[in-house]
C-alpha cells in the first residue's frame, strides 16, 4: 500500500512513457501531456483545462482498474486522490465563470 502516490507516482509516469510495447504507455504519455497543458499559455481555457484534468486522471483510472480494488482502499490514497478531483474541478468551475462576460445594468 501507498506505492502509487506522490513522487513515486512522477517517476512512474516518466519510466513508463518511455517504457515501449507497454499497454501503460499510452496512460503515462497522456498523463504528462495533462500536466504539460497546465503551463502552457492556454491553461486558462475551460476546455483546455477540462482536457488536462481527463488526461492527468487516465493514468489513476488506468491503474486503478488494472489493479485489484483492495490495493487502493487507504487513505493515503483516497484522500489526495479525492483532493485532486474536487480542487481541479473548483478550478475548472472559477475559470468558466472568470471567461464568461459579466453583464452589468
Amino acid at each position: 500500500m501507498g506505492q502509487m502516490i506522490g513522487l513515486p507516482f512522477i517517476f512512474w509516469l516518466l519510466f513508463t512513457a518511455f517504457d515501449f510495447w507497454n499497454i501503460e504507455q499510452i496512460f503515462a504519455i497522456l498523463g504528462l501531456l495533462g500536466a504539460i497543458l497546465n503551463v502552457t499559455r492556454w491553461k486558462n481555457k475551460v476546455l483546455i483545462t477540462i482536457l488536462s484534468f481527463m488526461m492527468m486522471l487516465s493514468p489513476i483510472m488506468g491503474r486503478i482498474v488494472q489493479t485489484p480494488i483492495e490495493k487502493f482502499n487507504y487513505f493515503a490514497f483516497k484522500i489526495p486522490l479525492f483532493l485532486f478531483i474536487v480542487c481541479y474541478l473548483i478550478f475548472i468551475v472559477l475559470n468558466a465563470k472568470k471567461g464568461k462576460p459579466v453583464v452589468s445594468l
